[in-house]
């Protein structure tokens, strides 16, 4: 921790001086002299007398960078002793008319980093101010990320309540709670959240503001030196309110699904993406290929049955890229007695991927259809399909998919199909669930994100380190805006998922727990 020492007063360096005593007896002999060392200066205290005034625990970074005054962008400086923005500090600005009534005299340049006491208007170089400019502008180094990541102890705030960085609650500043769901999903997929905290080009003074707001936004999340526990992402969800034309806006209910495909598309733009694979680290994490067989029906199957595939004719085959997958759920059944109302409706995760075994067919509009995926990404996003609408209604399917946290095999779905052990298991990264009143599709609506704090593993065998157990050392966590709690593992996969994110993890199968759950 940095100490945050706010004296103001100067403490004099202490010194004795030793009287000569004479010694009547031995004249010869002097007296001993000692020689006392000042005492050290404590670099970390104070060296201004208006740094006592500082009140960290007000101090939110988080907001908008725009003047309260005069609503500017431009030159902007935090009172550290109130929180509020003001614009400039010159003689006719707003920082220095507020620091001559107001009787606040510390301020912080949001850019720059540099803290300036006004009306003076000289800068303070003070070791005591570190962690404030950490706050501003957190920093991490690869071995830093690595340690935070292997972590199972949490860190503490300024008012030394418990939080694990990465683990921290988003504020509902009217209506985003949708977008936050899609927001924590993210920052937990380790490349994405490395490249936007590490990478010199996420914080170049020349990358999209989306950019550099979102890679803000990383950093504030996993800072492990937080003043408190949780984040407001206000500054980054009013900059995708602009890029997107304000259809995605912080006082208007959403759909993450269409928030997610939005950011994904706009984020891989803003990093100079192109079409061609690996073209931006979004391609990178999430872009797979899967080719789509259309012929056109002309008879139905034998009996009335369904129709399938004539392989006498031509059939179409085309290759389209995904950010994430669609799968369909079974239609609930129609007609149930008063028991089997009681009864949620379940499905096995591999029931649902069958869609995408090459062999399943779906007919729309006169053409029959088959999936296969020909290319896996490192991270598979899938997208549950709850929603249905009509001219008069929307529904919700409520069937609750069964899926294994580890170990979710791809192999029957994959063409070529996987040869080695590594790339054909997925682990479950994030998965977010929705609720709604009973009976409704979207009213009193509450998205739910479910994020994992793991320690490492060996690499070779998928082992947990330490000799810890599964049920040890894992911990899940559940986020709902600010309310973050630990959950049981097993309470995973009751919710109604909407939105999951997996990745290919390197373990070899042999080494997971749960492999043959999914098949």
């Amino acid at each position: 921790m940095v100490d945050l020492g706010n004296s103001a007063e100067q403490r004099e360096q202490a010194g004795v001086e030793q009287e000569t005593v004479e010694e009547p007896v031995v004249e010869e002999e002097e007296p001993p002299e000692y020689h006392f060392e000042p005492e050290e200066e404590d670099t970390n205290r104070p060296t201004d007398m208006y740094l006592d005034t500082i009140n960290r625990n007000v101090l939110d970074f988080d907001f908008e960078r725009l003047c309260s005054v005069t609503l500017s962008h431009n030159n902007i400086y935090a009172c550290l002793t109130n929180g509020k923005y003001f614009q400039g500090r010159g003689k006719t600005s707003p920082a220095y008319a507020h620091s001559i009534a107001e009787d606040n005299h510390v301020f912080i340049n949001l850019s720059t980093q540099k803290v300036y006491i006004l009306p003076d208007g000289y800068e303070v170089n003070d070791p005591s101010l570190d962690d404030i400019k950490y706050l501003l502008y957190p920093t991490f180094t690869p071995q830093l990320l690595k340690s935070i990541d292997a972590r199972t102890t949490p860190s503490y705030d300024l008012q030394q309540k418990p939080y694990y960085p990465g683990f921290v609650g988003l504020n509902n500043i009217k209506a985003n709670s949708y977008m936050n769901s899609i927001l924590h999903a993210l920052v937990h997929v380790t490349p994405l959240r490395d490249y936007f905290i590490l990478d010199p080009h996420a914080s170049d003074p020349h990358a999209t503001e989306l950019v550099k707001r979102f890679g803000m936004f990383c950093r504030k999340v996993w800072n492990p030196k937080a003043f408190k526990g949780q984040v407001s992402p206000h500054e980054l969800l009013q900059e995708c309110a602009n890029a997107s034309g304000k259809r995605f806006k912080i006082t208007e209910v959403g759909d993450p699904l269409e928030f997610l495909g939005w950011l994904l598309n706009q984020l891989h733009k803003d990093l100079g993406g192109n079409k061609k694979g690996k073209s931006s680290i979004i391609y990178s994490a999430f872009q797979g290929e899967c080719r789509i067989d259309d012929q056109q029906v002309l008879t139905t199957g034998e009996y009335g049955g369904k129709p399938r595939f004539d392989l006498d004719r031509d059939i179409k085959s085309t290759k389209s890229p995904f950010l994430f997958l669609a799968i369909d759920l079974p239609p609930p059944p129609l007609f149930q007695d008063t028991v089997e109302k009681n009864i949620i409706p379940q499905v096995p995760i591999s029931a649902v991927l069958a869609k995408y075994d090459g062999k399943t067919t779906q007919e729309t509009g006169g053409i029959l259809r088959r999936f296969k995926v020909t290319r896996l990404p490192p991270f598979l996003i899938l997208h549950i399909k709850r929603f249905t609408k009509n001219s008069f209604v929307e529904e919700k399917n409520p069937t609750i998919v069964n899926f294994p946290l580890r170990g979710v095999d791809v192999t029957d779905y994959v063409d070529p199909p996987p040869t080695d052990s590594i790339s054909k298991y997925y682990d479950l990264v994030s998965n977010i669930t929705h609720s709604s009143a009973a009976g409704t599709a979207r009213e009193e609506t509450t998205w739910k994100t479910q994020v994992h704090l793991r320690p490492p593993r060996d690499l070779k065998t998928g082992e947990l380190l330490g000799g810890k157990t599964e049920e040890e050392e894992e911990k899940w966590f559940q986020i709902q805006d600010l309310i973050v709690e630990e959950i049981n593992r097993g309470m995973i996969s009751l919710g109604e998922s909407y939105i999951q994110v997996s990745g290919l993890f390197l373990s070899s199968a042999d080494s997971r727990a749960e492999p043959k759950q999914s098949r």
